[in-house]
């Protein structure tokens, strides 16, 4: 073979062969797409799809576990630890724009999951655990005064969770100013002050 062919050859890595399946998992759906549908996809096939991955649902982990990393590596950061409480929040509205926009594909596919199979289930443990800790910066954010009194934490977390979620509906990678927009529409709102 030459080196131009050689080239050309496209690489069948884990993770090229990872962004394959999620892409074939938001078009199909993760239940209609086969391990078939996926090694035709890859230009490979099926054995050397397994010899790296042992399966459809490693895949889906695989994928599932990309998203849910990032999400939690902004809860982890130090601007979601330190600051007061609306600094935080901010903060990580901020955060998770970037990841979603980042790992578009990925958080596309964590957002369906519906808890068909065990990675689904574990996916939205994570993501309960996730909002159950922004429920407790809103609370911590409404007892500190920086958000008004009679706000309740766990539809507020819902809330802006669903705000950032609805990007995935519109968005685009690329470089943007989204992550401070949706920030600013989320804590300032979208009507001028008065």
């Amino acid at each position: 073979m030459t080196n131009a062919a050689r080239a050309r050859r496209p690489s069948h890595g884990p993770g090229s062969l990872l962004e394959v399946a999620v892409t074939e998992f938001n078009t199909r759906g993760y239940d209609a797409t086969s391990m078939e549908d996926l090694s035709r996809a890859a230009g490979i096939t099926k054995s050397s799809f397994y010899h790296h991955f042992a399966g459809k649902e490693a895949l889906l982990r695989a994928a599932l576990e990309r998203a849910i990393d990032g999400l939690f590596t902004v809860l982890d950061s130090d601007g979601a630890r330190t600051g007061s409480p609306l600094t935080r929040l901010r903060h990580i509205v901020r955060g998770q724009v970037e990841v979603l926009v980042a790992e578009l594909p990925y958080v596309t596919l964590l957002l369906r999951v519906r808890g068909n199979t065990e990675s689904e289930r574990w996916a939205l443990e994570r993501r309960r655990e996730f909002d159950g800790r922004i429920a407790a910066l809103v609370r911590e954010a409404v007892e500190a005064g920086e958000i008004r009194v009679g706000v309740e934490p766990a539809l507020a977390a819902r809330l802006l969770s669903g705000l950032v979620n609805s990007v995935v509906e519109w968005a685009r990678p690329g470089p943007s100013t989204l992550p401070d927009d949706v920030a600013r529409a989320a804590f300032e709102g979208i009507l001028p002050a008065r």
